[in-house]
């Protein structure tokens, strides 16, 4: 994970799933994590059972597992199944706990909490009403950082639910709060991103 300690921003890039395109069908969302020169340094993977995709979408339980470009896990994003509320919890693959990211009520907004270890808030990302794809950052009520959805492309946009983000982590992070920054970007595409229908 050290390769997150030195960069301030990163941008995260779904692949398009073809599947997806020509069928209908719920793929395995897959990312690269990107820094600022757009060169690769982790790619995330989902792990899910394809009933769960085609019966409960947004709803369905699943891992991210977040790895180096050698393949060797860094962290993973463990999501329960959930009506409401979704949350994600976030750690290494040796069972070393970092915290989690739930989603929390907003009427028309998109917020996420985000709890360290001790189930301390540490920051809380919102949307406004105006602004639905720039998501602030907060610590202790004052913006830190944002994650912004970036526009795809009008085919990329039109015919798949694959989405771009760039996230400006707070100044001085801690690791592996920028791995709970990151783990909100994968359950913002899920919960609030991908389509519906």
């Amino acid at each position: 994970m050290e390769k997150l300690s030195s960069l301030d921003m990163v941008t995260v890039k779904q692949k398009v799933e073809w599947v997806e395109v020509f069928t209908g069908f719920e793929g395995k969302n897959r990312y690269s994590v990107k820094d600022s020169y757009d060169n690769d340094i982790y790619f995330a993977a989902e792990k899910s059972s394809f009933l769960a995709r085609i019966f409960l979408p947004f709803l369905r339980p699943l891992e991210v597992h977040v790895m180096n470009l050698d393949g060797a896990g860094v962290f993973k994003i463990v999501k329960p199944f959930r009506f409401f509320f979704h949350e994600g919890r976030v750690g290494d693959f040796n069972g070393k706990y970092y915290g989690k990211v739930k989603r929390e009520w907003a009427f028309l907004r998109k917020k996420i909490s985000v709890e360290n270890a001790e189930n301390r808030e540490i920051y809380k990302i919102e949307s406004s009403v105006m602004h639905p794809w720039t998501l602030k950052i907060y610590r202790e009520g004052i913006e830190v950082g944002e994650i912004l959805k970036k526009w795809s492309g009008a085919a990329k946009e039109f015919f798949s639910d694959a989405d771009n983000f760039s996230i400006k982590f707070p100044v001085g992070a801690p690791i592996e709060d920028k791995a709970l920054l990151l783990s909100a970007v994968f359950l913002a595409d899920l919960v609030y991103f991908e389509k519906k229908d």
